[in-house]
């Protein structure tokens, strides 16, 4: 059994992308010379068709124009005019050679996209790769535009600054020293941006996505929730992540200001700095065509090219990064399948004997997000009381839900009796099992009825019978008897939890799933709650809140989201050193309260 992927940091993820992907993508372009040098050469016309441009309107203003040399000036403007119809031949010739890269790269991720969904489903667990569909349409062609885009505007920008700052520099060094603080300034603030910034969106599209699965959810399992009293707990799950999604939005807004200011710097402050300078630069000799020969060469050449190398770095080098990482590089999952497991201890049995069985269960809040729980195997046997522990947030409330059929998973199969879950209609899982949760359920009616609500028929004897097993006469007194009408608001909620934990004694389901459903009781009450379920009749699946739960139990399940170990309470503290931690933990809690 084992839960292979542990949650990445943000910014560990993106270098670990760009450590996987660089290998491969310097063996791509080592076998493209031919194709780089001809873009290369394109792309020498194109720094060229800048230098032109501006030399050709400094000369224009200078000697003629000024000079009184009319002719002279048009043709030093015409001159500059050709180097602007030179472009048309030349983005012919840059996007003819681009092909040479593009497609390939294609092809590349296409074949890589296939291989890996058929070796997954020859291999991996739950038979099929359901992302493959996407892999090989949407995000191959995210790979291939982000590409050609940023190829396109990193070379534009290399050739065109290089051709328009040696025009700069032909026509008076005072020009570079003006115009290059504020350019590179303003660069320098944007690439400071790029991590941060690339983290930013990643945290707000993994809550988006969260927020949206979790609506999701809920809006399909409304009459599940009413029904297990879990609605207060899905409020609060959901308004925790619409917090977390308001709190990414807000992150991502403060460094779309700084990627702005940084824009504004480069973009805005070298023209402004320029027109401050003029009277120094006059005063250093710099004529009138070299100034405006200088503005031409902003205005025209550095300043567009170089907000078109934010704006691509900025959306497609980030598409293109994240898409590569998930096609081209190794997957984590692969890359880590051959770390050891501790296997689970099965007792021998009969073939389809199990009361609770996962095969390859792998299960994930949104179809980007990681696993919470992530090819696991588990089965436990009729009769049997296993107690599931693990640092909060881990997936133990996740798999409760997996084996009342309430979650789906992304890929494997749970079995409920042998049958598979997905399998059963609605009565079907009602009649097999029943989940107590943390908030429990007990709506306005009489006693009676919120103790026989999953069993309509049961005599009085057997009610009374779970009143004295679960302790709750004082209760049943203070209220008024069985026939007493209860309010949810007039009851604490250790008392809603013995109401619905003596519901589920009751029931005549063989498997009571317990989300830490004891939580709000006292150790005593909670030791003879969990003693009377074990003497009832079926098999007995908790989240337990406490040590003495998980060691009262047969086995124990520890998850810690990397990998799951399964074993009786005396052989994991010897072996798990999580399963010790916590054991430690409670103690501590447990000398604390005292």
């Amino acid at each position: 059994m084992s839960q292979r992927r542990a949650p990445r940091p943000d910014a560990a993820a993106g270098d670990g992308a760009l450590r996987r992907i660089a290998p491969p993508a310097r063996r791509f372009l080592a076998r493209r010379k031919a194709v780089l040098a001809r873009l290369a050469v394109w792309s020498l016309a194109e720094a060229a068709q800048a230098f032109v441009v501006g030399y050709g309107v400094a000369r224009a203003v200078d000697e003629g124009f000024l000079a009184g040399d009319t002719r002279g000036g048009l043709l030093w403007l015409g001159l500059a005019a050709v180097g602007v119809l030179l472009g048309a031949p030349v983005a012919r010739g840059v996007f003819a050679g681009l092909a040479g890269l593009t497609e390939p790269l294609r092809d590349g991720l296409v074949r890589r996209a296939v291989d890996r969904s058929l070796a997954r489903a020859l291999t991996g667990p739950g038979g099929t790769d359901r992302a493959a569909v996407s892999r090989l349409t949407n995000q191959v062609e995210i790979a291939r535009d982000s590409f050609a885009g940023l190829v396109l505007t990193l070379r534009s920008f290399v050739f065109t600054a290089a051709g328009a700052l040696l025009g700069l520099l032909s026509l008076h060094p005072a020009l570079l020293v003006v115009v290059l603080p504020p350019l590179v300034a303003g660069l320098a603030l944007f690439l400071a941006t790029l991590r941060p910034m690339a983290a930013a969106q990643r945290r707000a599209l993994a809550a988006d996505e969260a927020l949206g699965d979790h609506a999701a959810r809920t809006r399909a399992a409304l009459r599940d929730l009413t029904a297990c009293g879990t609605g207060p707990r899905a409020a609060r799950e959901g308004g925790e992540r619409v917090a977390v999604a308001a709190a990414t939005a807000r992150a991502l807004a403060r460094w779309t200001a700084v990627r702005t200011t940084a824009l504004g710097v480069s973009g805005q402050l070298p023209v402004l700095v320029l027109l401050l300078c003029v009277p120094w630069l006059r005063a250093r000799g710099v004529t009138t065509g070299a100034l405006l020969g200088a503005f031409t060469y902003l205005a025209q050449s550095l300043l567009p090219a170089l907000h078109t190398l934010m704006t691509a770095l900025g959306t497609a080098g980030a598409r293109l990064l994240v898409v590569l990482d998930r096609i081209a590089a190794e997957p984590p999952e692969e890359a880590t399948a051959a770390a050891p497991v501790t296997p689970v201890p099965r007792r021998a049995r009969p073939v389809g004997s199990a009361a609770v069985e996962l095969r390859g269960v792998t299960f994930a809040y949104g179809a980007r997000a990681e696993p919470v729980l992530d090819a696991l195997d588990l089965s436990v046997e009729p009769g049997e009381r296993l107690a599931v522990v693990g640092p909060s947030g881990i997936g133990k409330s996740t798999l409760t839900r997996l084996v009342a059929g309430t979650l789906a998973p992304s890929a494997g199969e749970v079995r409920v009796a042998g049958r598979p879950v997905a399998g059963l209609s609605g009565a079907e899982r009602a009649g097999a099992r029943v989940l107590v949760p943390q908030e429990a359920y007990v709506f306005t009616g009489t006693v009676r009825e919120n103790l026989t609500y999953l069993r309509p028929d049961a005599p009085p004897p057997a009610v009374a019978a779970a009143v004295h097993a679960l302790g709750l006469e004082p209760l049943v007194e203070r209220l008024g008897g069985l026939d007493a009408t209860v309010r949810p608001d007039g009851l604490s909620p250790g008392e809603r939890q013995l109401v619905a934990l003596a519901r589920a004694y009751l029931s005549p389901a063989p498997l009571l799933l317990l989300d830490e459903a004891t939580c709000h009781l006292d150790p005593a009450t909670e030791a003879r709650a969990e003693a009377a379920l074990a003497r009832r009749p079926g098999t007995l699946l908790l989240v337990a809140h406490r040590l003495s739960t998980a060691a009262r139990a047969d086995r124990v399940l520890v998850l810690d989201g990397v990998r799951a170990d399964c074993g009786p309470h005396h052989e994991l503290l010897t072996r798990s050193p999580l399963y010790r931690d916590l054991t430690g933990h409670w103690n501590e809690g447990t000398a604390a309260g005292r």
